[in-house]
């Protein structure tokens, strides 16, 4: 209809030039058929189904006179991931995020809101492939058929995917209410393993842009997760409820122009991630670049001029006092002017400026003493010996600084950064500034030509796409196999303030990753997931005090889940009897659902490892129709290179800290011993990985020599 519509518009049989009014007839027919375009976009791609459920109302007379009765039924709403209205614009379907849809989440027995029965569709395509009833009154009046022993029972069993599933047609009461909580200040939300805090955030992310769009469409919303892994997991979620506003990054993809999804040891990751490196870096942001000129010498007007490296540090250290580096050029030019002008003092000192700023020799030594520094070349220079020891002198214990060095000379060895580097870069982003945009230089038309191919020089042309697309044009960089072209490849930019930002398993934020995110969410209101039991980050003081810096004086409100629907009662039985062995506070919660089948536990002599591991994965594979994820420490990582083989499409291989947020129809857990010695976080994180299977789970035991 709107297409329709909009392909009448800016019709005309006359010829020549158009008039005004048929100028605007031809932008409003390209408006509305794109808009019709981009709808149907919408309608076509919903992957589980459009219509996921239906309310049958009581009827107006029956509604809050007789709780007690059968009820007769009313109004008939049906309730789907985005709202459709017919010809007359009448609602067929209603948006689950508009207030008519709320009595689907909230409706109970107890206080049905209008409800006489709640009906759950399952869809498949185009194919509905399951029904199941909720009925809220007693008795079902006559003729009304009740299907299947609930949606939620239903939706607890049904096989785990590669991907995350929105929960949309099953969010409980409770969950509800923390969805459609108010949009102002922190939400933080709670709970242990299954409680489906997760879902729920990204829930309330799309309530959000559906709820205020025009303020958090136009400022965006950031969803923060703590790994690669977590968002290829949760990235079709929201596309699935409607929106595509959303932009999810990891923890290593926080900062424009960097990627990384390699993780530091236990020990390297906390001095990183530890507010003590924050003088440090700021020391190296003071320091000048290796191998840049110390002093000048020249002669200007038949005067002669010499600063040497003394009065060109204090004349830095000057500048920088009010000034970011890269912005400061100017600055810098003009102190050193003036420390010329004091040497000579001599004739008119606008003549002598005039006559320093034009001096060939001066202009090469302040593009050469005063260059743009990109914040990765410093976290560079850390791994030189004498410079990380210098600048962590009295800053770090020799040991943390040891630690440090040998991390930044891994990054140089290997041409890769780690996930901590990326809020170092940050911080250092913050001091220096971002590097200025030199003005492009005029080119004749034969150096345009010769540029036509670029491949024929060595050159590639890298185009960001997807999730990390810049406003920027396409970035022209040599690939080489160098690591140093490799950590500086792509741009550094500086963050945006989003008007939201969603942080989840926020407990394993260090505190450098909550100045990096709180940097991007000064304005912003917050949703906050987390679960202290389940954290990777040791000193949970210290992350407390930059959480709080970063959330600022904003109002709290919060949101407790208590009750576990992704693992069977007897998988999470096991998991909470090990944390609890050094958490005793650790928040557990109700499992709800039993399978009846225990987790096997089997010990093995070290030469037999990769056989078990691999006929616990092949029994768990006949067992299940999901994924199957074997979760292996580092040290073990190649004695299960063949489990992938037993079925490409379901089995994976995934490393314990890359399970967070992740959930799979059954799970291996390889040497629980050695995941905790190499985890940062110890029994919290092994409490992670026992607790992502919903029905099935084996522990391959590792004997001690």
């Amino acid at each position: 209809m709107v297409e329709a519509e909009g392909l009448s518009r800016g019709r005309t049989d006359r010829t020549g030039v158009a008039r005004d009014e048929e100028v605007t007839g031809l932008f409003e027919r390209d408006a509305l058929v794109f808009n019709a375009s981009r709808r149907r976009r919408v309608l076509e791609t919903q992957w589980e189904g459009l219509v996921f459920g239906r309310l049958d109302m009581a009827s107006e007379q029956d509604r809050g006179v007789d709780e007690d009765g059968e009820g007769e039924v009313g109004e008939v709403r049906y309730v789907g991931r985005i709202g459709v209205r017919d010809d007359d614009y009448e609602p067929l379907v209603v948006d689950w995020r508009a207030p008519a849809a709320s009595p689907f989440y909230r409706a109970t027995p107890v206080s049905p809101e209008g409800v006489v029965r709640r009906r759950v569709l399952r869809s498949r395509d185009a194919r509905v492939i399951g029904v199941e009833d909720d009925l809220m009154v007693p008795e079902a009046p006559d003729g009304m058929v009740v299907v299947g022993d609930g949606a939620l029972m239903a939706a607890l069993t049904r096989t785990r995917g590669t991907r995350m599933r929105d929960i949309v047609a099953t969010i409980q009461r409770h969950q509800d209410e923390a969805i459609r909580a108010g949009a102002r200040g922190i939400t933080e939300i709670t709970g242990g393993p299954g409680t489906g805090k997760t879902v729920v955030a990204l829930h309330r992310a799309a309530y959000l842009l559906y709820s205020d769009r025009r303020r958090f469409e136009s400022g965006g919303i950031l969803v923060v997760g703590p790994s690669a892994s977590y968002t290829a997991y949760i990235e079709r979620v929201l596309p699935s409820l409607g929106e595509e506003s959303v932009i999810l990054r990891s923890l290593g993809d926080v900062v424009d122009g960097m990627t990384s999804e390699r993780l530091d040891d236990p020990e390297a990751a906390r001095v990183k991630g530890s507010l003590s490196i924050r003088p440090v870096l700021a020391r190296a942001a003071r320091d000048v670049a290796p191998e840049v000129t110390q002093q000048l010498r020249v002669m200007v007007a038949g005067h002669p001029v010499r600063l040497d490296a003394a009065q060109l540090t204090q004349i830095r250290r000057q500048v920088l006092r009010n000034h970011q580096h890269n912005s400061a050029f100017e600055a810098a030019r003009a102190a050193v002017g003036e420390a010329a002008w004091a040497q000579v003092r001599s004739g008119e000192k606008s003549e002598f400026l005039e006559t320093l700023d034009e001096h060939l020799a001066v202009r090469d030594f302040l593009r050469d003493w005063w260059r743009p520094i990109d914040p990765r070349e410093v976290l560079i220079w850390l791994a030189d010996a004498d410079r990380c020891a210098g600048y962590c002198r009295s800053l770090l214990p020799e040991q943390d600084a040891a630690v440090l060095h040998a991390s930044m000379q891994c990054a140089l060895q290997q041409g890769s950064w780690s996930v901590a580097d990326v809020a170092l870069v940050d911080d250092l982003t913050g001091r220096l500034g971002v590097v200025q945009d030199e003005e492009p230089a005029e080119r004749g038309f034969y150096e345009i030509e010769e540029m036509d191919s670029l491949s024929e020089y060595g050159v590639n042309e890298v185009q960001v796409t997807g999730s990390r697309a810049q406003a920027h044009e396409p970035l022209y960089e040599r690939v080489t196999g160098d690591p140093l072209d490799l950590l500086m490849q792509g741009r550094i930019d500086r963050g945006r303030d989003y008007a939201h930002v969603l942080v989840d398993e926020a407990q394993d934020l260090s505190p450098m990753q909550w100045r990096m995110i709180g940097r991007r969410g000064r304005s912003a209101s917050w949703t906050v997931v987390g679960d202290a039991a389940q954290s990777s980050w040791t000193d949970a003081t210290q992350a407390i005090k930059a959480r709080e810096e970063a959330f600022g004086a904003k109002a709290r409100q919060r949101f407790h889940m208590d009750t576990n629907y992704r693992n069977a009662r007897e998988i999470f039985d096991y998991a909470a009897q090990i944390v609890r062995r050094e958490v005793p506070d650790a928040d557990i919660p109700n499992a709800v659902r039993e399978t009846g089948v225990e987790p096997i536990v089997r010990e093995v002599a070290g030469p037999g490892l990769a056989d078990a591991v691999v006929d616990a994965t092949k029994r768990i594979l006949d067992e299940v129709e999901g994924a199957v994820a074997v979760v292996v420490p580092a040290a073990h990582h190649h004695v299960v290179r063949q489990v992938t083989d037993l079925d490409p499409g379901r089995a994976l291989v995934i490393d314990p800290m890359s399970t967070k947020g992740l959930e799979y129809d059954g799970t291996v857990i390889v040497d629980p011993a050695e995941i905790i010695r190499e985890s940062p976080g110890g029994i919290r994180v092994l409490y992670v990985a026992l607790t992502r299977a919903a029905h099935r789970m084996t522990v391959v035991e590792v004997q001690k020599s």
